[in-house]
């Protein structure tokens, strides 16, 4: 199993590479950084709040690992 570090670690990795993604969207769509950015900052704490759960559950599951 991970230890809490290296899930918060990762979960911090995916939150940069996520506000990156959706700042571009909404930059994308609405022509205006602020409101990309503005949406990627609301979605970063239910999102990394998630993500790690979600790596913190899957850790405890051996199925599809090699020891």
């Amino acid at each position: 199993m991970d230890t809490g570090a290296r899930t918060f670690v990762t979960s911090l990795l995916w939150a940069l590479g996520g506000l990156l993604v959706m700042a571009g969207a909404g930059l994308a769509f609405t022509g205006a950084l602020t409101i990309g950015g503005g949406l990627a900052a609301v979605n970063a704490v239910p999102g990394r709040i998630g993500h790690a759960a979600c790596e913190r559950l899957g850790a405890t599951i051996g199925w599809g690992r090699h020891v």
